[in-house]
C-alpha cells in the first residue's frame, strides 16, 4: 500500500509538468489525455525500479519525454504536429498572448529542440537538463542558445 500512496503523491506533485510535456507532443485534448495515461503507465511500470540516482523530477521528465516521443513515432505522424489554438490544458493555467505565440512557435520545432526548450522554460538548470537528456552541460548551453535564436527568427516572420 505504501508504494501506491507514494506513487499517487508523486503524480499529484508532478501532474502539471507531465501535462505540459504531453501538451507539447499532442494535437488535441484527447491526445493529451491519452499521452498522460501512457506516461502514468510507464511511470508505474518503472516506479519500483527507481533507485534515486537522480531526482524524482529528472526521472519523471525522462520517462515522460521518452513516452511522448515514442508515441509520436508509433503514430507515424512524426513530422506533423499542428499549431495549438487553445493552450489551457489545466483549468488554472492562464497564458497571455505572448505565451500563446511562444507555444505556437515551439510547436513548430522538431521534437528534440522542443524537449530542450521546454526543460529550459520549466527553469531547469543546464546541469539538470544535461542529466535528463544525457548530454554534456556545454552541449545543452549551445543547443538552447541556438533554439532561442531560431525562435526569434520564427517570431520575426
Amino acid at each position: 500500500m505504501n508504494d501506491n500512496k507514494e506513487f499517487i503523491d508523486m503524480l499529484l506533485q508532478n501532474k502539471r509538468i507531465i501535462y505540459k510535456i504531453c501538451f507539447m507532443y499532442a494535437r488535441d485534448n484527447d491526445d493529451i489525455n491519452d499521452l498522460y495515461q501512457d506516461v502514468v503507465l510507464s511511470l508505474w511500470k518503472s516506479f519500483r525500479n527507481f533507485k534515486g540516482h537522480s531526482s524524482v523530477s529528472t526521472w519523471i521528465y525522462r520517462i515522460t519525454l521518452n513516452t511522448c516521443i515514442t508515441n509520436l513515432r508509433k503514430k507515424k505522424n512524426y513530422d506533423y504536429v499542428p499549431l495549438k489554438q487553445d493552450i489551457d490544458i489545466l483549468d488554472d493555467c492562464e497564458h497571455d498572448e505572448c505565451m500563446k505565440h511562444l507555444y505556437q512557435l515551439i510547436h513548430q520545432l522538431d521534437n528534440v529542440d522542443k524537449m530542450y526548450i521546454m526543460l529550459w522554460l520549466d527553469e531547469k538548470s543546464y546541469d539538470e537538463i544535461a542529466e535528463i537528456v544525457g548530454v554534456g552541460r556545454n552541449n545543452v548551453a549551445i543547443r538552447i542558445h541556438r533554439i532561442k535564436e531560431k525562435l526569434k527568427k520564427m517570431s520575426n516572420r
